[in-house]
């Protein structure tokens, strides 16, 4: 059994004519079902998605993200798009997008996510993600998708919710989290997938980062989360806790996003170390801290073997 003791806390149809309805269908078919693929093989996608993405008024196509984040959108129909994604980093890297899908008037109608993980520095891959239709509205409209987010993450650090358990048998990564007034609940999950119990007592170790990967300073790590607000599971006082295999807690981080006097404080990146002396996990759970430079952290609590559900009191 290893041991390891308590450490400190380091989101007007027109008419169309019968011929084109029919042409548009057969493009669609073609572009993004079983015929065999033009594209060079390497790529592993099976068959274009349409055209480049059109222009709009300036002539800059409605498919740019944030300045530098490697990411492209190539062809882009209503069942599929296709985008690229470089690494202009030193390191392997496990890339993941936000892509939002939008109305004739900008307005954002839904999102779906791709990633690419494993990325060589240098490297530049191309995907696909499946839109079921909801690519342009109708033909000739030209392409609404729109990189919403980039969030880039070292591979070597990054969460593995399934797939091979990590060499040191701790599997670390964070829920969806959840939102009420202004107050922000997000769960740290841990989960022992090794073949040996391991002993967790006290907090997980937290390393705020910003959008490069660099040290978020000037934030407070506070022990618990009462000084923020109640009712968010994350009181519970430390406790040695034996995982056993299969066996799982977590960790809760609370705080809130409210902006008064100063610059507010984003880091939408989180270093993890759920036990001193073991390998760091990089989450992403989008602290908007806002200019409280607060950030309440719960004690390890055994779970049921659900993941913790956490509903956030507005007190």
């Amino acid at each position: 059994m290893r041991q390891f003791q308590k450490s400190p806390l380091s989101a007007s149809r027109r008419p169309i004519a019968a011929a084109a309805l029919v042409a548009f269908t057969a493009a669609v078919l073609a572009g993004c079902g079983s015929q065999p693929s033009e594209a060079p093989a390497a790529s592993g996608l099976g068959g274009p998605c349409g055209a480049p993405p059109a222009p709009v008024s300036g002539g800059v196509p409605d498919t740019h993200g944030p300045a530098g984040d490697g990411v492209r959108i190539t062809a882009v129909n209503a069942m599929c798009a296709e985008y690229e994604v470089t690494n202009s980093g030193g390191e392997p890297a496990d890339v993941t997008v936000l892509f939002s899908r939008l109305s004739a008037s900008g307005a954002a109608l839904d999102s779906v996510t791709g990633t690419v993980a494993g990325l060589a520095p240098g490297a530049t891959e191309k995907k696909r993600i499946d839109l079921d239709g909801r690519g342009p509205e109708r033909p000739g409209a030209g392409p609404r998708l729109k990189i919403a987010q980039v969030r880039s993450v070292p591979s070597a650090e990054a969460p593995q919710p399934g797939g091979p358990c990590p060499t040191s048998g701790l599997r670390v990564y964070a829920d969806q989290g959840d939102a009420a007034m202004g107050l922000r609940v997000v769960g740290l999950i841990l989960r022992n997938c090794g073949t040996s119990t391991v002993t967790v007592n006290g907090y997980p170790q937290l390393q705020l980062l910003d959008l490069e990967h660099r040290p978020v300073d000037g934030v407070r790590i506070l022990t618990g989360g009462a000084e923020i607000a109640t009712g968010t599971g994350a009181d519970t006082p430390p406790q040695e806790i034996a995982l056993r295999p299969g066996e799982g807690a977590h960790a809760t981080l609370v705080w809130r996003n409210t902006t008064e006097a100063g610059e507010p404080v984003n880091a939408p990146y989180v270093r993890v170390r759920a036990v001193p002396g073991e390998d760091p996990v990089m989450v992403t759970p989008e602290l908007d801290l806002g200019t409280t430079g607060r950030l309440g952290v719960g004690a390890w609590v055994r779970d049921d073997g659900r993941e913790p559900a956490t509903k956030p009191s507005a007190g």
